[in-house]
């Protein structure tokens, strides 16, 4: 072997001995570390470990319309104590004090506190869990403890908060308010305008303590949140809440399925209610779903209105014009179509079809004169616009379905069951926002739910009414159809809810529900406005599944709903435009009555109700008048001093 692979042998082995060498250094220096001084570099890596943390930002106020709070964002907190953070002195001169207001506070023995706290010191932990979840005046109370009161530093005192979203109503418009759960999971008012709601996310430096376990490096955040804008409603808490309450007692009277009750503002579309109830498992009633907004259904007998609307319209028929009703059923194809009125009507007026609701009527008016050309009759509702979706402020409203010739479900009886509300499909949003038109003298308004987006007094985005279409319909037509609603409740089938405070024009409705199924199942409504004449605001009350054998008819289940409603609103109504609505007859005496008498109760026995009801509102008396007629009795007697906003029952002959 030469002297040269002598050599590189040599310092080839010189380097694998350094290597190996250095391979030894490296596993004992890491034996020293895991094993020897491990604790030590634990302890250094849980001091230094800092990590950015998101402080989500508060989330914006929901208001009603008086500015009263229907969702806020509340402080909640969670409060920890570091035993290590005071000094000697400090703990043992105050843990006995400490410990014994936090057994009072809540409930926990103070040894065991104590206890608790003197062996984490001893141990060195840095983070105990004291308690959590708690609000801000709770959290200000614990906060001047004892110790604590010394600050995060000096007394270990350590509070994280988060914030909650708190309802003050309560369940009561809870699916219209809504939720945003991120990730697309959002619906209501909470989803709908959650990028003003939410606000911008701050942050916040926090060192570990130990394994999930964060400490706050400074009660101050390195970057602070900035809340979210308010969002200002139309919902009147008031009405809202007698909505709520006046279809829950009729849900449960009839033992319903579910129901909803929509009130809207007749010249803008504000809405100022809108309630959804539907009945749990346990068999009572909570807002589960919108209904209102999102089911779309047949609406039956509701639906005669675009029917005649197109027949007058298309200049085919007139409300005088005669159709024979017979004996109150249709055949057409091997189907039946049959008047609720046993026997039939005989002939009638196409005004009275309305007004009576008769199917026969409708049908034979509808199939008569379309069923050569049912394209004309659909081109009628399209210009009308009731395929398309009324775009309230809120996701998720369903899409109205309007049947076509090219569809494969088409057949003979598709027009005349589209005539009174079969094989067609609305939500309630839509149905009330076509009635309203009427009201409104033919503009269609978008119902809308939100006034203005605020950060507190400035106005960062109002919501101003919006035209969908300025004219659904000729006024001519609209004339009509606003005496013969009139007509559904002075002679057709709501003569029930006529009363003698306010009046009403709407249209009944009585939908056979699921009916390929064996027992029979119903969707009650009754949709209208009031007042008649200079109409305020426009209601649709709707009623899934009563019991039929306690009652199913719009008439019967829902339109008592919609006139304890109307006249409830009615009273809230400024006092001014109430009796612009009355006009008495008898002019002269009322007002010699409203002059001399201003703090003494008159004699009204013998007067109208409506000339009563004049006086008494000119005095500033809350009226509630019991049966029509004429008044027999007063409940304050003749000659008694009265107040304003006083209350009298008045009953009538």
């Amino acid at each position: 072997m030469s002297q040269k692979n002598v050599n590189i042998i040599n310092r080839s082995g010189w380097i694998f001995f350094a290597l190996f060498l250095f391979a030894i250094l490296i596993v004992a220096q890491l034996i020293n570390i895991q094993y020897i001084e491990g604790n030590k570099y634990r302890a250094l890596a849980q001091k230094y470990t800092v990590g950015e943390f998101t402080i989500k930002a508060n989330r914006g106020n929901i208001y009603a319309d008086d500015g009263s709070i229907l969702a806020t964002s509340v402080p909640r907190y969670d409060i920890a104590f570091d035993p290590t953070a005071p000094s000697k002195k400090n703990f043992n001169n105050y843990i006995d004090a400490l410990t014994a207001e936090l057994s009072r506070f809540t409930g926990k023995p103070q040894n065991q506190w104590k206890q608790a706290f003197v062996k984490a010191r001893k141990n060195n932990r840095k983070y105990i869990k004291v308690i959590n979840n708690i609000n801000f005046s709770k959290y200000q109370k614990i906060k001047q403890f004892p110790l604590f009161k010394l600050g995060g530093n000096k007394g270990g005192f350590i509070a994280q908060m988060h914030t909650e979203r708190a309802y003050p109503l309560g369940k009561v418009l809870k699916r219209t308010i809504g939720f945003d759960r991120g990730k697309g999971n959002q619906a209501g008012i909470e989803g709908a305008f959650s990028v003003y709601l939410k606000g911008k996310d701050g942050m916040q430096k926090k060192q570990k303590i130990k394994y999930g376990v964060w400490k706050p490096l400074s009660d101050i955040n390195d970057i602070e949140p900035e809340d979210g804008y308010d969002v200002v409603t139309n919902i009147n808490v008031d009405i809202q809440d007698m909505a709520h309450q006046t279809l829950l007692k009729q849900l449960q009277k009839y033992e319903a399925d579910h129901g909803s009750v929509v009130i809207m503002e007749v010249k803008t579309g504000a809405i100022k209610a809108m309630v959804n109830l539907g009945k749990t498992k346990s068999g009572d009633y909570r807002e589960l779903r919108n209904y209102a907004v999102y089911e779309t259904h047949e609406p039956g007998s509701t639906f005669k209105l675009f029917s005649i609307m197109a027949l007058l319209e298309d200049k085919i028929a007139d409300i005088n014009d005669v159709v024979d009703t017979g004996n109150g059923t249709y055949k057409i194809y091997n189907k039946i179509v049959r008047d609720a009125h046993r026997g039939g009507m005989g002939k009638i007026t196409v005004q009275q079809v309305f007004e009576k609701s008769s199917n026969v009527g409708t049908v034979k008016l509808v199939y008569l004169n379309y069923k050569d050309n049912p394209r004309k009759f659909l081109n009628r509702l399209y210009n009308i616009g009731i395929h398309e979706k009324v775009k309230i402020d809120i996701k998720g409203e369903g899409k109205p379905y309007i049947p076509e010739p090219k569809d494969k479900n088409w057949s003979g009886i598709s027009l005349p069951w589209m005539a009174y509300g079969y094989g067609v499909e609305m939500t309630d949003i839509q149905v009330l926002a076509y009635y309203n038109a009427i009201a409104n003298n033919g503009k269609l308004m978008k119902p809308y739910l939100v006034n203005a987006i605020k950060s507190f007094d400035k106005n960062i985005k109002t919501f101003e009414p919006e035209v969908i279409n300025p004219s659904i319909a000729s006024e001519e037509t609209v004339h009509k159809m606003q005496e013969m609603m009139k007509g559904v409740v002075l002679r057709g089938t709501a003569t029930n809810i006529k009363n003698n405070y306010v009046s009403i024009a709407g249209k009944t409705g009585t939908a056979q529900a699921d009916y390929w199924k064996e027992k029979r199942q119903y969707i009650s409504s009754f949709v209208g406005y009031f007042p008649a004449d200079n109409p305020k605001y426009s209601m649709i009350v709707v009623i899934h599944k009563p019991n039929s054998e306690k009652g199913y008819y719009g008439n019967v289940v829902a339109a008592p709903v919609f006139d304890s409603l109307a006249q409830y609103v009615y009273g809230k109504t400024p006092r001014e435009i109430r009796l612009a609505q009355i006009n008495p007859k008898s002019s002269l005496k009322t007002e010699k009555i409203v002059e001399k008498y201003q703090t003494v109760m008159p004699d009204l026995k013998g007067l109208p109700a409506k000339d009563a009801l004049y006086i008494l509102e000119n005095m500033g008396l809350k009226v509630k008048m019991n049966g029509s007629g004429k008044v027999i009795s007063q409940s304050i007697p003749r000659g008694t001093r009265i107040k304003r906003r006083q209350k009298v029952e008045l009953k009538m002959s």
